[in-house]
């Protein structure tokens, strides 16, 4: 039985957003226009997959387990595993909305709430979908940042489940970099794009505050190593 807290905060994330008629409009014109930006450039790119020892992730195919990217390479990634049903926290900021709007046409399983609001509701919704046989996802600097910084969601949730992490990053040779506090990139047409994915890390169910303190430190690490390596592919 969780504490009243943990029910209050699970019952917020399950309870849907009003917005007014003017959000509604640009959530609409939003999420058609996101939309169709990945559908228009990403079939354009020159895929490349490099994969870590004992990868759970063949590079192409929706990967098993919990997964953690940084939220700057959310278009190319949002692409690379459309339509395979992988549950992803989003925020339910309103800039999260739209995400999770865009993320659904391309076939995903959207769970709403962020390390600052719905926490416990969201990563109890993440452990359904673990259990329902869903991949786990997290951008996991987001939703406000501050970049390349890991929260510690993934972290825990492997530790309730038993499933191990793993890390992956996509890069663009070229790309339009967006001036917001993720450095988003927006591919150029027909770039070269390269999917770097990490060995999986295990989480002890017993794992003491110490060892969990070291399992996210080793999770930032793991995150800033894709990144790195993916972009010296294409440098």
């Amino acid at each position: 039985m969780g504490t009243s807290s943990q029910i209050e905060a699970g019952a917020e994330a399950a309870i849907p957003r009003s917005f007014t008629l003017r959000q509604r409009i640009s959530l609409w014109l939003i999420t058609w226009a996101g939309y169709l930006l990945i559908r228009v450039i990403c079939p354009t790119l020159r895929f490349k997959a490099i994969r870590e020892p004992g990868c759970l992730s063949d590079g192409w195919s929706a990967p098993g387990g919990i997964w953690c990217f940084w939220h700057r390479c959310v278009i190319p990634a949002g692409y690379r595993f459309k339509g395979k049903q992988v549950a992803v926290m989003i925020s339910r900021s309103f800039d999260g909305e739209y995400i999770a709007r865009i993320l659904q046409k391309l076939g995903y399983r959207p769970v709403r709430g962020s390390s600052s609001r719905g926490a416990v509701g969201a990563l109890m919704g993440m452990r359904r979908e673990l259990e329902e046989g869903h991949p786990a996802v997290f951008t996991i600097d987001g939703p406000r940042g501050p970049r390349y910084v890991a929260k510690q969601g993934p972290v825990l949730l492997a530790k309730k489940t038993g499933q191990p992490i793993s890390c992956f990053f996509i890069a663009v040779k070229h790309a339009w970099i967006l001036n917001s506090w993720d450095r988003m990139i927006i591919p150029v047409p027909f770039s070269r794009a390269c999917a770097y994915f990490s060995s999986p890390m295990p989480v002890p169910a017993d794992a003491g505050e110490e060892q969990m303190s070291a399992l996210h430190q080793q999770m930032q690490e793991t995150l800033e190593r894709c990144r790195l390596n993916a972009e010296a592919e294409l440098a």
